[in-house]
């Protein structure tokens, strides 16, 4: 396997909007061949892959991470611009002046248009943008504006680069580091006899309510599943409570309502004994925003686990994360597979 920094570049470059996630689905399943028994792509887009362990009735383990990303979709255009609508969490504050990849086929470059102070009253600089109020130049002639279909997606565009101390810079990130941790994971297994069938959830529609990953998981009911996404990593500017997860602080394994306890408290421990760098966060309220939410109360209910890998600027293009904390991430889900007891 490459190096996580490159695997999760060239994942992050990929466009997978939530709905329109097949660029990255399609090398998901390429990448995860040499680990796996079997993989498939579900009704819903989740690609599905399971390591089978040999005993038959096996008790099963689920690593989840999404795989879309927040983007937007084309609702219409004026004078040979584009209006456009999010999709997930796409925020106002961070558009004006943006570029963006409109996925047509080939995708247009194109320029969310921004007022120069010049022209602006001081009141006007001052207020919160709303999406209803912005629109895309791609540089199109009103009839070629008008040719765009309804209903095309596009991405944010982020230059994704190294830099600092092991740092990795640019967009998609969320979550696209939990599925580059769950690759390397596998890989630190592949020589490892499990008790578990092990299975694989890359899910989509995360960004647009977890619908992937509701439907997939009650199609594979598992036993236990650690769910990996990110978290909001510590800035100047973030109040303690807000943000408390510290980049490069290691793996930040969450408490509360959403977890198991037991399989949580059994995590832990397995990350002091092999001495894994970690933090622990509390996630006090019924529901910790990912798909843990949806995964603990599947069918019967799931004995869930959440890992949240340190991430600032989370929902936009210049989102950061730590390569030590993703592969912290790794050794941590490895060791939770090698030590689950699961045969018939």
């Amino acid at each position: 396997m490459a190096e996580v920094s490159d695997i999760l570049i060239e994942l992050c470059k990929l466009p997978g909007p939530s709905s329109y996630e097949e660029p990255v689905t399609a090398r998901i399943c390429e990448l995860l061949k040499p680990y796996v028994d079997e993989s498939w792509v579900d009704v819903m887009g989740n690609v599905i892959a399971v390591r089978r362990c040999g005993t038959q009735g096996a008790k099963k383990l689920l690593f989840d991470a999404h795989i879309d990303e927040i983007g937007f979709v084309i609702t219409g255009s004026q004078d040979g611009f584009l209006r456009f609508e999010r999709l997930g969490g796409l925020d106002a504050r961070t558009l004006p002046a943006s570029t963006v990849e409109i996925l047509t086929q080939p995708p247009i470059y194109g320029v969310i248009a921004v007022m120069p102070p010049h022209v602006l009253k001081r009141e006007d600089m001052e207020k919160v943008v709303k999406i209803e109020d912005l629109f895309i130049d791609a540089g199109l002639t009103k009839e070629e504006a008008e040719a765009i279909p309804l209903g095309t997606p596009g991405v944010m565009r982020g230059d994704l680069r190294l830099f600092g101390e092991n740092l990795i810079c640019g967009k998609a990130i969320d979550d696209r580091a939990g599925f580059a941790a769950i690759l390397k994971a596998l890989e630190l297994l592949s020589d490892t006899k499990l008790d578990v069938d092990l299975y694989i959830m890359a899910s989509s529609q995360e960004e647009v309510g977890v619908r992937g990953a509701t439907s997939g998981v009650f199609g594979i009911a598992p036993d236990w599943s650690v769910v990996i996404d990110v978290g909001h990593g510590k800035t100047p500017d973030a109040k303690p409570l807000e943000a408390p997860e510290i980049l490069d602080g290691g793996i930040v394994i969450n408490l509360g309502p959403n977890m198991n306890k037991d399989f949580t408290d059994s995590i832990i421990k397995l990350a002091v004994e092999n001495e894994i760098k970690h933090q622990i966060e509390v996630s006090a309220g019924g529901s910790s925003g990912t798909n843990a939410r949806a995964i603990q109360v599947s069918r019967e209910g799931v004995a869930t686990s959440l890992l949240s890998i340190p991430l600032k600027y989370m929902h936009t293009q210049v989102e950061v994360a730590s390569i030590n904390d993703i592969e912290a991430a790794a050794k941590l889900m490895c060791e939770t597979a090698k030590s689950l007891k699961g045969g018939a």
